[in-house]
């Protein structure tokens, strides 16, 4: 399988793991029967953008948000894919692998943040991507972002990331557990940004199948595992205190994303749609 062909593969399972996700959360939306059941079921809406051109005639691709504002059990959630190319800048290409030597890439990928009503149900970050420049590799993880964390919720999306690293390679989970661990750590605020999942990037182990087939299993492993923590919790009521809770977390988790997050950096770096690139900042947050 050449090159090209591996881009059109790769992308192509970004957009069919988009709708498998999008499916399994309208039906979250549709069984639900908790203290917000007057609402109407949640729907996303979808919403595709034209990278922007550069000037050099190199750039191009683009994008499909899918977002769900103000559901029964979704406050906000975006599933977003995109496939774009283009040239890097002569500095960020001093800071992705094969860039230097040519500076043209090409980058597709999936990703998911979902912020909940309840704060008894653990927000959520997922995603996955292809890089190509002359080099090329995968990248992604899933981490779980609690308000209110709870142990056994915790360790049910800990196991089934266990498991899905084991079918891979024995060595994967504690790697890219203690990657995840290290990566998303607020610096400044000396915490975690949550209870931590799987995190891993360049990986190329030579064996392109494998690979791909690993990205795609962190995939299904999330769209197994996530829907099943909000179906345990979605029906529960909660107070004004617990809110409290969740909208001072979430300024904690939009330090982050704004301050450290590389996938943050690589969109605006890149000439992305800001809208898509920022779809993970919650809709409603607190400081202290």
């Amino acid at each position: 399988m050449d090159i090209e062909d591996k881009k059109i593969k790769a992308a192509s399972w970004f957009k069919d793991l988009r709708d498998q996700i999008c499916s399994s959360f309208e039906a979250i939306e549709d069984d639900y029967t908790g203290p917000l059941s007057d609402r109407d079921a949640g729907r996303f809406e979808r919403k595709s953008w034209d990278r922007t051109n550069q000037g050099d005639g190199t750039e191009g691709g683009g994008g499909t948000m899918s977002t769900m504002r103000g559901g029964r059990v979704f406050e906000k959630v975006g599933v977003n894919i995109s496939k774009v190319h283009g040239t890097f800048t002569e500095e960020f290409a001093r800071s992705m692998p094969g860039a230097t030597e040519d500076p043209r890439f090409f980058a597709t990928g999936i990703s998911i943040v979902a912020h909940m009503n309840s704060p008894k149900v653990p927000a959520v970050h997922m995603n996955t991507r292809f890089i190509v420049t002359t080099k090329n590799w995968f990248g992604g993880g899933a981490d779980l972002n609690a308000p209110l964390p709870n142990e056994e919720d915790t360790a049910q999306f800990h196991k089934a990331f266990q498991q899905c690293c084991d079918r891979h390679d024995p060595d994967y989970y504690a790697k890219f557990k203690k990657w995840c661990d290290e990566y998303f750590y607020i610096k400044h605020r000396n915490c975690a940004r949550g209870e931590g999942g799987i995190f891993y990037d360049q990986l190329s182990t030579g064996n392109w199948d494998n690979d791909f087939a690993f990205t795609q299993d962190v995939g299904r492993t999330f769209n197994d595992v996530y829907p099943a923590l909000i179906r345990k919790h979605m029906h529960e009521s909660w107070t004004p205190e617990q809110r409290e809770r969740q909208l001072e977390y979430r300024g904690y988790y939009a330090e982050f994303n704004l301050v450290y997050d590389r996938g943050t950096t690589f969109g605006l770096k890149t000439g992305g749609n800001v809208e898509a690139i920022l779809m993970s900042l919650p809709p409603e947050a607190k400081w202290p």
